[in-house]
């Protein structure tokens, strides 16, 4: 194997879920069959690499200053939704749902990684609750760090006059009793809701 083609193997390998051998697969199919594709793939990488960056205010990936988000003058500007990523806020604009702001930790709280609240940027969100803001929605995974995140973010407002919500996690729709696990039954035990009829 050549120099050239262990090093692709070896980049590709970066990409998450991606292992040598899915990686080994990729590098010969795109010099077998896609050269075109695979530069257009190398130019579309480095154009992102060179030109995204992260949004002063929420910290969401862009490519100026401020995001579309946080300079859209139709968002609700006392709502803000805390998430782990910019995968997740993605997530939540395609709902068609949430019409707030956000503030992306990029990440979540785990000390043995060496992750704390200084890497997820805690000192700027505190700059972010200002009197504007009258809920802080927690919309981190339903992990344990993430939970633990969660949690922590709530007591850092919780003397103050802002309203903290974390999302609701239980039964997903057209999901099945008999294939979930426990904890998320438990979940959906502890957030029922009263029914109700339009009678």
């Amino acid at each position: 194997m050549s120099n050239s083609i262990e090093q692709l193997i070896s980049a590709l390998c970066c990409l998450p879920g991606i292992g040598p051998k899915s990686a080994q697969r990729m590098t010969y199919n795109l010099l077998e069959r896609k050269r075109e594709a695979g530069l257009h793939l190398a130019e579309s990488l480095k154009t992102a690499i060179d030109k995204v960056q992260h949004c002063t205010k929420c910290r969401n990936l862009c490519e100026s200053d401020l995001c579309h988000i946080c300079s859209s003058t139709r968002r609700d500007q006392s709502l803000l939704c805390i998430v782990e990523t910019p995968a997740d806020v993605l997530a939540l604009e395609q709902t068609n749902s949430y019409n707030g702001l956000y503030f992306v930790l990029m990440g979540h709280l785990s000390p043995l990684d060496g992750i704390g609240p200084k890497e997820l940027g805690i000192e700027q969100l505190r700059a972010r609750i200002t009197i504007e803001i009258k809920e802080i929605i927690l919309a981190t995974n339903p992990t344990v760090e993430g939970e633990a995140t969660a949690h922590y973010i709530s007591n850092l407002v919780k003397n103050q006059k802002i309203k903290c919500t974390r999302i609701a996690h239980g039964v997903p729709m057209g999901g099945e009793l008999e294939y979930l696990d426990g904890n998320t039954l438990a979940r959906a035990f502890l957030g029922r809701q009263r029914v109700t009829t339009n009678s």
